[in-house]
């Protein structure tokens, strides 16, 4: 009866592990029942030999197949595991660029449907006439408050100037404006502060308008109101069908003839719309701001950014002005990435070391060709990440259309501070984590030594490239006799591990 009873122990083990082995994913079932059986042969060998009879070695034996279950749901919850984010990036030079030149065309696909980024992109230019002066009262305490009287502009206007040559008008007031939807081609009726200025304001201060072509009139009489970007974004979505529209200012009809940028009027005044109209200078009304242009003569007497001006009056009595120069100039979304991500590279030294490690590369072991893979891997990295921030800010930036220009420019410099400054991060951090030979990452990280001998002996963390070519040693601490991380090249004698590998090169 013993051997009968050994003979259904070996089926009820040999049953365990066949069903354990149905767990298995299909690709690693034949591999691990044999991995079993065979650690099963030895298992016997200790525990139950043939000819003991020993039930508590048979016990022992039958732990150790209810064990392989446990392997298998550990190998099956393994494969079902998602990959890390970006763990493809881990993997090859190929892969990773092929990531970053994707990220690169969903940035820039992006900033082409996205209509605030678009209007950003094809923006007029940002510097201001620097021949133009705002005039006021030498005795007025408010920049920001009108002093100047329409009167006052008329008799300027009439008179022939040596030291300005052309002048424009304009005073602010709140008003009732009726719009039309673009969608839904319901009427609303909202305050804005309006500027009424004279016909010639865009043209003395030299800014061209958006949708001004497509925003002409056919001959009807009415004036010309231009909106201001912030109001163009917040009530019609940044829609460029707004050229043409006719509003009601008040009492008064006019057409929508275009789009003035918020960055580049450094006006006083905080104006929602810019109403044109060719008598605002005969107008009757309160007092108002004059925007004067320099003659080279005057330029020349503008050695200040604020000067005080002596004019006759109406009545032929003596004014005190002060002339302020406008000349202001506004960063372009080019510059301001340009800015932020020279600050980036300024700060990059504080949150990591960018150095590369390179004095522990040995030429003999690299090839001339190895190196400058190594080398181009690492330019082609910078070179996809940088326009990659730049899209990318443009689209956190100027995305919404609801944001004016000024809230639009600080979330473009932060947002491409951090993105260069922990893009570049991880640029050095990869590069230094790459096989010198086959530009792969390293892996398996494994604790060395011990903490209470760093300065006895080595105490860091090993990583291996799975090509076979390297070991690389990182130090815990840095010490003044092991400061950076240092590349082994293992030999030939190494081959053999790594023979399945597609990555080894001989």
């Amino acid at each position: 009866m013993r051997p009968l009873f050994e003979w259904a122990h070996r089926f009820l083990h040999l049953g365990l592990l066949r069903c354990a082995s149905l767990l298995v994913p299909r690709q690693q079932r034949g591999e691990w029942r044999r991995e079993w059986r065979g650690e099963l042969w030895h298992v016997r060998q200790a525990c139950a030999p043939v000819g003991s009879g020993s039930r508590q070695g048979e016990r022992e034996v039958t732990a150790f197949c209810l064990g392989a279950f446990q392997d298998a749901l550990c190998l099956r919850r393994a494969g079902r595991l998602p990959q890390p984010p970006f763990a493809a990036m881990e993997g090859t030079a190929r892969q990773c660029v092929l990531i970053l030149a994707a990220a690169l065309a969903a940035s820039y696909a992006l900033a082409l449907l996205l209509p605030g980024v678009r209007a950003e992109r094809s923006q007029w230019p940002r510097k201001v006439n620097p021949n133009l002066v705002l005039i006021e009262q030498a005795a007025a305490s408010d920049y920001a408050r009108p002093t100047i009287a329409p009167e006052q502009f008329r008799a300027w206007k009439a008179r022939k100037q040596k030291y300005f040559d052309g002048f424009a008008f304009y005073r602010v007031t709140r008003e009732t404006v009726e719009t039309e939807s673009l969608t839904s081609g319901t009427d609303s009726r909202t305050a804005w502060v309006v500027g009424r200025a004279s016909s010639n304001l865009f043209s003395l201060l030299g800014l061209p308008v958006r949708f001004a072509e497509a925003g002409a009139g056919a001959g009807d009489g009415l004036p010309e109101v231009i909106l201001s970007e912030s109001v163009w974004k917040r009530k019609f979505g940044a829609d460029a069908r707004v050229a043409g529209m006719v509003v009601r200012i008040g009492i008064r009809a006019a057409r929508v003839a275009g789009v003035a940028p918020d960055g580049s009027l450094s006006l006083p005044g905080s104006v929602d719309a810019w109403l044109l109209e060719p008598d605002a200078s005969k107008g009757v009304g309160g007092a108002g701001y004059v925007i004067a242009h320099l003659t080279p003569a005057g330029r020349a007497q503008m050695w200040a950014p604020c000067v005080r001006i002596t004019a006759n009056a109406p009545d032929d009595a003596e004014d005190d002005l002060l002339g302020v120069a406008l000349e202001e100039w506004r960063s372009t979304p080019g510059t301001l990435y340009r800015f932020a991500m020279f600050l980036a590279l300024l700060a990059l030294p504080a949150i990591t070391s960018v150095s590369l490690g390179e004095s522990s590369l040995n030429p003999g072991k690299t090839s001339w060709s190895q190196r400058l893979h190594r080398w181009s891997f690492l330019g082609a990295k910078i070179a996809l990440l940088l326009p990659i921030i730049y899209f990318v800010s443009l689209d956190m930036a100027f995305g919404w259309t609801t944001l004016d220009r000024e809230h639009a420019a600080y979330i473009q410099l932060v947002s491409t501070f951090g993105l260069c400054l922990f893009g570049l991060r991880w640029v050095l951090k990869d590069q230094r984590q790459r096989c010198p030979v086959c530009v792969r990452r390293v892996a398996h990280p494994a604790h060395v030594g011990q903490a209470s001998r760093t300065f006895l002996d080595w105490n860091g963390t090993e990583m291996m490239c799975m090509g076979g070519h390297t070991l690389l040693h990182v130090p815990s601490l840095p010490t003044s006799w092991f400061s950076s991380q240092r590349w082994l090249y293992l030999d030939t004698s190494w081959g053999f591990l790594f023979a399945g590998s597609s990555q080894h090169i001989p």
